[in-house]
């Protein structure tokens, strides 16, 4: 028996290496597995002991949620922290502790309490991959990114994370202050949206509200606007929804979906805005029953409408599953998925 044990090991252990080393083919846009950094942490996720552990190293624990085929977790790991000055600041300011959305390793989390991965992702109320918790020395979360961040606002996160900011400044305002890309320096309401002043709290309306939460200088906001909005596909989408642009550091006043009156400045506030663009979307009672944060390419920004607008947010609350059932079933249909197009 203990021979047969020995050749199975031998004959198991080189398969196991080749799947997590095989090269991935060469224009493939929705990658399995990826490879993370070595220097990533090896836990036994009781996460007590890894913020202990980050303390006495004078860091914080960073969680890394991902899921494979994830092509943003792949954008992360081969373009963010191939960036030798990303991954040395990452390495000298956070352990870092990749979870699986839908693992199964038991995680032990701060309260002692024992679950899974995929139970412990969604209580952590887990939606997009990937999602980076920041915790500092006490296990305080510091910021949380829900979504992928470009490297240059992914750089300033982790400065960000670890006490770079000033005393009660959001992330958002540290953004601001350290002077980001040139952009049109434009605010894009676009003559089919909503214009202001904006009456947002109305009740049985006939469409959902998406508020676009942005500022002039933005990059992504031109690039949102200029690029994925202008195709057919997103159009048609987008006319499912009464569409309101409002700018996160405007003195505007308006009305919120709940009926108060205050400026668009301290309504991006109270709605906790940390990333422009981002796309919050409300039911026709004025309920918000969904946001995205952080930068998407057509793809998801489509699958993010379609989410909301069909219903589908109602039965399906995990948004990553949708996005997989979406994109087979265009697949199915012979349509091309390219989730970087």
């Amino acid at each position: 028996m203990k021979r047969w044990l020995l050749l199975l090991l031998i004959a198991w252990v080189p398969l196991c290496a080749a799947a997590e080393q095989e090269p991935l083919e060469e224009g493939m846009v929705n990658p399995g597995y990826v490879q993370k950094p070595s220097w990533f942490k090896e836990s036994f996720l009781d996460l007590r002991e890894d913020v202990a552990d980050a303390a006495r190293a004078n860091k914080g624990l960073l969680l890394y949620f991902y899921q494979d085929g994830c092509p943003y977790c792949e954008r992360l790991i081969n373009v963010n922290f191939a960036q030798q000055q990303i991954s040395d600041k990452t390495r000298s300011k956070f352990d870092v502790i990749a979870i699986n959305m839908w693992g199964d390793r038991e995680v032990t989390d701060l309260t002692g309490k024992q679950v899974i991965e995929k139970e412990f992702a969604r209580g952590m109320k887990v939606q997009f991959t990937p999602t980076l918790l920041f915790l500092d020395g006490k296990g305080k979360v510091t910021l949380r990114i829900n979504g992928y961040y470009p490297p240059h606002k992914f750089s300033a996160a982790i400065d960000y994370a670890s006490g770079a900011g000033m005393p009660g400044e959001t992330f958002s305002s540290y953004l601001t202050r350290l002077n980001p890309p040139p952009a049109t320096g434009e605010l894009h309401i676009e003559p089919d949206f909503m214009q202001p002043p904006y009456k947002l709290a109305v009740k049985g309306a006939k469409k959902p509200l998406l508020v676009l939460f942005e500022q002039k200088e933005c990059p992504a906001c031109d690039e949102m606007h200029n690029n994925a909005f202008r195709r057919p596909e997103t159009r048609t989408l987008l006319s499912r929804f009464d569409v309101a642009v409002v700018d996160i550091w405007s003195n505007d006043r308006l009305q919120t979906n709940t009926g108060e009156q205050m400026t668009a400045k301290e309504w991006a506030r109270e709605m906790n805005i940390q990333y422009v663009p981002s796309l919050v979307f409300f039911n026709t009672m004025g309920k918000e029953v969904f946001r995205t944060e952080a930068y998407l390419r057509p793809f998801h920004l489509q699958s993010a409408l379609d989410y909301v607008s069909s219903g589908a947010y109602r039965n399906e609350k995990e948004f990553q599953r949708y996005v997989q059932s979406r994109a087979d079933a265009m697949r199915a249909k012979g349509i091309e998925v390219d989730l970087w197009k």
